[in-house]
């Protein structure tokens, strides 16, 4: 079978169908990931029984792939009564999964803010989460921009998963086309160059946020 150009120009709009679902679970993911790959660190560093614990579910996140774990929320809950939207599945999903590797990010940020300026805070009478917030967040965010930003798009990447739980992404309406005309070819470029256009458009805003964070200026 021969690849079809004009075809393939005329399923874009069908195929465009699920870049609204596309951007909203890469967007929702990641703002997810952030916060909760944030707390896993926080937690991480805090004393007794929980740092353990914790560490064993960063290290369990990421050694699980993603997949599995969307097939586990979305095929095993509903046995034990649990039974949720496909969307809320793979948004928390990806969220969850990212999480993990965010929290290693966010690791190596806040290792990076010289220890002097915690004790400088505590000095001046801050309290524990007023340092993280006025004092350590505003700096590590300069140290993990470029990492976040990679993972952003990496998200952004992961969406066609959702595909496997029926949610109507990009991938999604392009194995629509494809099961209807019994063509895969042309459905596949189609997503794959409008996936490329997405990345590049993240890259883009990647490279602005990292801009106006200063990432790669020297310090002063």
């Amino acid at each position: 079978m021969n690849f079809d150009f004009d075809f393939a120009l005329r399923i874009v709009p069908q195929v465009l169908e699920g870049i609204g679902n596309t951007v909203l679970v890469a967007v929702l993911s990641f703002v997810g990931a952030l916060m909760l790959g944030f707390v896993w660190e926080l937690l991480r560093r805090s004393n007794g029984v929980v740092r353990p614990i914790v560490q064993f579910v960063i290290d369990a996140i990421r050694s699980t792939p993603a997949l599995v774990q969307i097939y586990f929320l979305f095929f095993v809950l509903p046995y034990y009564g649990v039974v949720l939207p496909a969307l809320f599945i793979g948004i928390f999903a990806l969220s969850f999964y990212y999480s993990g590797y965010m929290a290693e990010v966010f690791k190596a940020g806040i290792d990076a803010v010289p220890v002097g300026q915690t004790e400088g805070a505590k000095s001046l009478g801050l309290n524990w989460w007023d340092t993280i917030v006025f004092v350590v967040a505003p700096q590590m965010l300069r140290n993990v921009a470029a990492p976040l930003g990679a993972y952003s798009i990496a998200i952004l990447k992961s969406t066609p998963y959702l595909a496997v739980i029926a949610v109507p992404e990009m991938l999604g309406s392009a194995m629509d086309v494809a099961s209807e005309t019994y063509r895969y070819a042309e459905p596949m470029l189609v997503a794959g160059v409008l996936f490329l256009v997405l990345a590049l458009g993240a890259v883009g805003l990647v490279g602005k946020a990292e801009r106006y964070l200063g990432v790669g200026a020297p310090h002063r």
